[in-house]
């Protein structure tokens, strides 16, 4: 009978440990309420859905995902563009650490990952100090999903947007390579850590970390 107890005693601390240690590692990229910045607003409409975008400075290498990444410590291309309603938009080095996001809307990786990352934004938010654009790109009006700015808008995305254009000056200068793409910069403007696919939350929170920090 002891050794009954002594087995059941063993499992609930077994299990309450197990619990303990998700709940630290998902807590481990939740912006703190302190530190968190203040929610977004839903980006404009409008019926720009291909830009004018320039593209100033080196372009960077495609990311394959391969290692080391040639691209950390560079400096990307300088963008500058609009959003949806032609709004300008600028994505500059202007020393305050980014994430920068490509998307394509005929994309079912960015349909899946649009929803989550604005979930993720929702309810931990972004550390003050630190930006997050997207760029949608690669559009086509023969695809999926088409208008890009409907489905964002559809999504209620509160990320500033720099529209590409129809050669995709922007995702090509930053080195995308596939869908979605993500590319964090540090304060002193250079690339420390870029990612592609669909990212978990965590996954997601370690990019927003090492563009604040300025380390992978």
């Amino acid at each position: 009978m002891i050794a009954v107890v002594v087995v059941v005693l063993i499992g609930v601390a077994l299990a309450a440990a197990i619990v303990i240690s998700r709940r630290s590692s998902d807590e481990a990229y939740v912006v703190s309420e302190q530190d968190q910045g203040p929610p977004g607003t839903v980006i404009s409409s409008g019926d720009t859905e291909l830009g004018t975008v320039s593209a100033a400075g080196t372009a960077l290498a495609p990311y394959d995902g391969t290692s080391p990444d040639l691209a950390v410590g560079l400096v990307p291309p300088e963008l500058t563009g609009q959003d949806f309603a032609g709004a300008p938009v600028s994505i500059t080095d202007d020393g305050e650490p980014k994430v920068v996001m490509f998307l394509a809307h005929w994309c079912p990786h960015c349909q899946r990952e649009v929803p989550k990352v604005q979930s993720w934004l929702d309810a931990n938010g972004m550390p003050p100090g630190v930006s997050l654009y997207a760029v949608p790109t690669a559009t086509a009006e023969g695809r999926d999903n088409y208008p890009p700015s409907q489905w964002l808008l559809g999504k209620n995305w509160t990320v500033p947007v720099l529209v590409d254009d129809a050669a995709g000056a922007a995702a090509t200068a930053w080195g995308l390579h596939s869908y979605p793409y993500f590319v964090a910069v540090g304060p002193d403007g250079t690339v420390v850590k870029r990612a592609s696919g669909e990212l978990s939350e965590a996954e997601f929170y370690a990019l927003v970390d090492a563009a604040r920090s300025g380390g992978s």
